[in-house]
């Protein structure tokens, strides 16, 4: 089985659940396809009997059957559009709800290496293509093929001769209809790339839209768009180009079916062996053939593109950049004690490690600090713990059990994370608060507010837990941000707390409020705090000196300093660049 219809199969598979619906839509084009050679039967009755016996009341009699069936036909449709758009749009919503749902599930490695405006195109446009396939492809082609066989046969029955006549143009369609599908589907193939280059282009620098002005790089990376736009114009044009070729061919096929059928019928009409009244029929159906015909190309062109849609959607749907979750050891009551044991780890597959052999041990209940130069794996290391990445070598523990053991779910509502960058989404402080967890009241997050040091800002605000942030946190502070996420935090109640340079990008107020809301919240809790400014771990119980991956130094505060050692010459450093 060809790649093609290896897809097409794989799109079918998909109406499943809508069975019932689909067959009753199938059932309806099939019998609107029966019914294609009534009308035009009726004519020619009307014409050769009626007209030309003159009976007027039998005339009247065969319009109202046309018009019985003209009406019966539209309500036949309407059911058939509307069932096939619920089926197609049914299809999109299970299809974009299992990608989202497998998409949340990978390792962050994936999300480090691919372009976010390539997954919007994937869930977004590429799955209305496939949807598009049942809305306006598949089953309507079936209907057209189905006119094309009922037409033809309705034709061959009444005058083989005038039919072969008719049908004489119709190899050299078929010839360019074969080379239009060659050409069509490397064009919308080439349509869909570029759209996919031009959102993940527009993504990426819309949200990075502070560096581009920053660095003064607007006409260059104008000139950059503009260039990725004639690439996307140029391939809708190349598509456009094979319709604007196919379709005046199949006009001028269709004029000559006509001239054919004209030149020699009107002939018989004069000698009295073909009545005026099939002759019109035929050239009615003429037109019934041609337009079933010109419309499989426009059938044809939704298919192509639903099956270079699923391509891609499906090839997502199995790519398996999923986490291990086959733990079946859940944490109740959380001690947490945790021990790094010989860990090694590297983003890129055991090249150029990250950590080498770490090893360290966090007290239960006990604050711990992490120091150390950019890049020296203090934020590997929480990431590991919460397995937003996977470790190569050596085992993490929480209470003496391996995290690999531990569910996903179970591992990750123990542990809370507060990053350097906090995402806020475009909603209410208090959803972003809540997470949608219909399970925290208001109350709780107000408590939340009160612990951090939050609620007088938020006081500040006539909406209250309504105000709307906007998109990243538009309307806050990075401080008033930084107390949001403290919020989220606290009311996740997690055993485990991780504080990832919560205090570097904000000022010296905002950052009192913080060290302040860190105490509060890391009360009764083991917590783990990276650290750029070494006076937010002065009082930690233990500090880890993280260098090129591994543990160079612990001890108190004071212990270190003592020493003279790595962690000395951070705090000389890092007190230069404060002044």
């Amino acid at each position: 089985m060809s790649s093609g219809k290896k897809t097409l199969k794989l799109i079918i598979s998909q109406v499943e659940p809508y069975k019932k619906r689909f067959i009753i839509t199938s059932i309806l084009i099939i019998f609107l396809a029966s019914l294609v050679w009534i009308r035009p039967a009726l004519l020619r009755r009307a014409i050769d009997v009626e007209i030309t016996n003159g009976d007027y009341y039998g005339l009247i009699n065969v319009f109202a059957v046309i018009v019985f069936f003209l009406i019966l036909e539209s309500l036949l449709r309407y059911r058939a559009t509307y069932l096939a758009n619920w089926v197609a749009q049914s299809v999109s919503l299970d299809l974009r709800s299992k990608l989202f749902k497998h998409l949340v599930r990978f390792r962050l490695r994936f999300f480090d290496k691919t372009p976010v405006g390539k997954l919007v195109t994937r869930l977004v446009s590429d799955i209305d293509g496939i949807a598009n396939v049942f809305s306006n492809g598949l089953l309507n082609a079936i209907g057209d093929i189905l006119t094309l066989i009922v037409v033809l046969a309705t034709m061959l029955i009444i005058d083989v001769k005038l039919t072969l006549i008719v049908i004489l143009p119709i190899p050299v369609l078929l010839f360019a209809s074969r080379i239009f599908q060659q050409h069509i589907k490397k064009a919308f193939s080439d349509v869909r790339n570029q759209v996919s280059k031009m959102n993940e282009f527009v993504q990426e620098h819309v949200t990075g839209m502070h560096i581009v002005q920053a660095f003064g790089r607007e006409k260059v990376e104008s000139a950059k768009f503009a260039d990725i736009n004639r690439l996307h114009r140029k391939a809708n044009i190349d598509s456009i180009m094979a319709f604007s070729i196919f379709f005046p061919v199949v006009e001028m096929l269709s004029a000559t079916s006509v001239a054919l059928l004209l030149w020699l019928g009107i002939g018989g009409v004069v000698e009295g062996t073909l009545t005026l009244g099939v002759l019109l029929q035929f050239i009615l159906y003429v037109f019934m053939i041609y337009r079933p015909i010109r419309q499989l190309a426009d059938r044809f062109n939704v298919l192509q593109m639903g099956v270079v849609n699923a391509d891609r959607v499906f090839e997502l749907l199995h790519t398996d950049e999923r986490i291990s979750d086959k733990g079946t050891v859940k944490l109740d009551k959380v001690d947490g004690l945790i021990e790094f044991e010989n860990v090694w780890f590297s983003y890129d597959d055991e090249e150029n490690w990250v950590l080498k052999d770490l090893s360290l041990r966090i007290e239960p209940g006990s604050l711990v600090g992490f120091v150390g130069s950019t890049g020296a794996g203090k934020s590997t290391i929480i990431n590991l713990l919460s397995r937003f990445y996977e470790f190569q070598k050596g085992s993490i523990k929480i209470d003496g059990i391996d995290i690999r053991e531990v569910p996903l779910e179970n591992l990750r509502k123990c542990i809370g994370v507060v990053q350097q960058e906090v995402f806020l989404m475009s909603d209410t402080l208090r959803a972003n608060v809540k997470l949608h967890d219909e399970g925290v009241s208001d109350q709780e997050v107000w408590s939340a507010a009160e612990a951090v040091g939050a609620a007088d800002f938020i006081n500040k605000y006539d909406e209250k837990l309504d105000l709307h942030v906007r998109e990243r946190g538009a309307m806050l502070s990075v401080g008033q941000r930084q107390l949001i996420a403290f919020m989220r935090a606290y009311v996740a109640s997690p055993s485990i707390l991780i504080l990832d340079e919560a205090t570097s990008s904000i000022d010296s107020e905002s950052e009192k409020l913080i060290q302040e809301a860190t105490r509060r919240i890391s009360e009764g809790r083991t917590s783990l705090v990276v650290a750029h400014r070494l006076s937010t771990i002065k009082s930690a119980d233990k500090i880890f000196v993280i260098e090129n991956g591994c543990v160079v130094e612990g001890g108190t505060h004071h212990e270190l300093v003592d020493l003279g050692g790595v962690y000395t010459d951070l705090t000389i450093a890092r007190s230069s660049d404060n002044q």
